[in-house]
């Protein structure tokens, strides 16, 4: 009886600390103003400038440079709309100034390489950058590239050598990509110091573009590392310079959710986002606070959105990764989940990757396959919370329970990065 009793009240424990609120964080006052504003004069003088160049060029076909200017004009369209035609505009600009220069001008190859990591071709990002590379001109932001492209790809050998021929803690550039391999290698206080230095440095140059950038950049880190209220103020500081930043107010979005427990004030957040700005994943986060919420009606909407929006075929490889867990843990078109967690492990061989594998192996009923790609190729090979709740999930399958439990530990430590949802799951481990 009395174990019975505790049992009840661990129950209630794992319950409640999944329904009620954390400490408030937000306050709507502060953000109210930037759901309220307009992407109307930004994007107007974003359409305006790529018709500029546009009639520049109908006016001029001989001068070809100016398309640099109309991809550069697309790229930026990209970003304040998330419609994913811009990016492909952009790339078809650079395909035609690269093919005017026989690929040979160093601008060029790194304009269409930094659009295909938008891509995530990153395949194809590194056949370029080997051309420049070769080159010769410009070739530290080259090596940097290459150091960006080489940690995406899993090849961290070469990125760290890359890493190595750039070092130099004054420069924003080199802060930002140790900050990225710190992050990496599992150690995010060193990753959060070096973004720090960043900071200061953009804060210094006064540059909005790098500010709002760290800032963002910061923001996650120190949400990753359980400091919320930092995390808050970061977003906050990137909407400042930039009130129509959607992935700014997503953020504060995910923390109305997953710290605060205010799944209504979240989809009133990014609902004022996706009146303007499209793309796939906000679906996604929608459809999942809806399950949160209990609400079917609105889950079984968001989630037909997304498929419906991810069907264009202009976004190739984007969400691969998000198609898999989708069908993953729907347990549905399992099939076809496997077909492109394999296609991803072609793209970019990384633990992430193949913890995309292992997870539809898991899924599928194949505990043994799941736990060896796991032992292979992901256990201890990163320290990304998904991959390790996932590993959590098939040792516990696999019989091999100390080894959950202990994760397990570790897990509930990144309870605000999983969201809600997945703490739910990870109690039950």
């Amino acid at each position: 009886m009395k174990s019975q009793f505790i049992m009840m009240i661990c129950i209630l424990a794992s319950v409640l600390s999944c329904t009620t609120s954390s400490k408030k964080i937000t306050n709507s006052k502060q953000y109210n103003v930037y759901l309220e504003s307009s992407n109307t004069k930004v994007l107007q003088d974003a359409q305006n400038e790529l018709a500029f160049w546009q009639q520049k060029l109908e006016a001029q076909p001989n001068q070809f440079p100016y398309l640099a200017k109309i991809a550069s004009a697309n790229a930026h369209l990209f970003t304040i709309t998330g419609d994913i035609q811009y990016l492909k505009n952009a790339e078809n600009a650079y395909l035609e100034l690269n093919s005017i220069t026989n690929y040979k001008t160093t601008g060029y190859l790194k304009g269409l390489a930094a659009n295909y990591i938008s891509q995530h071709k990153f395949k194809d990002a590194l056949n370029l950058l080997n051309k420049a590379e070769a080159n010769g001109d410009r070739l530290e932001g080259t090596q940097k590239m290459l150091f960006d492209v080489h940690l995406e790809l899993g090849n961290y050998d070469l990125a760290k050598s890359y890493l190595d021929t750039f070092s130099d803690d004054t420069d924003f550039d080199y802060l930002i990509r140790v900050a990225k391999w710190s992050d990496h290698r599992g150690n995010l206080d060193a990753a959060i110091r070096f973004l720090e230095k960043a900071k200061a440095n953009a804060e210094f140059s006064n540059s909005p573009i790098t500010k709002q950038w760290v800032y963002t950049n910061l923001a996650d880190f120190y949400g990753h590392h359980g400091n919320i209220e930092a995390s808050y103020n970061h977003f906050l500081k990137a909407l400042e310079l930039f009130p129509n930043d959607a992935y700014a107010k997503k953020g504060i979005a995910w923390i109305v959710y997953a710290h605060e427990k205010n799944p209504d004030e979240a989809l009133r957040i990014l609902n004022s986002v996706t009146n303007t700005y499209h793309a796939p994943d906000y679906y996604l986060l929608k459809a999942e606070i809806a399950k949160f919420k209990g609400d079917k009606t609105m889950r079984k909407l968001q989630l037909a959105m997304y498929k419906n929006a991810v069907k264009n075929e202009l976004y190739g490889d984007m969400y691969n990764a998000y198609n898999v867990i989708l069908y993953a843990n729907a347990s549905e078109n399992l099939d076809e989940a496997l077909a492109i967690a394999k296609t991803e492990i072609n793209n970019r061989p990384t633990p992430l990757s193949y913890d995309l594998l292992a997870w539809v192996y898991y899924k599928m009923g194949y505990e043994k396959e799941a736990l060896q790609v796991m032992e292979q190729h992901v256990s201890g090979k990163t320290s990304e919370p998904k991959a390790l709740y996932h590993l959590a999930e098939v040792y516990k399958a696999n019989g091999k329970i100390k080894q959950a439990k202990n994760l397990k530990k570790e897990l509930l430590e990144s309870t605000f990065e999983l969201g809600p949802l997945t703490e739910q799951e990870i109690n039950k481990i």
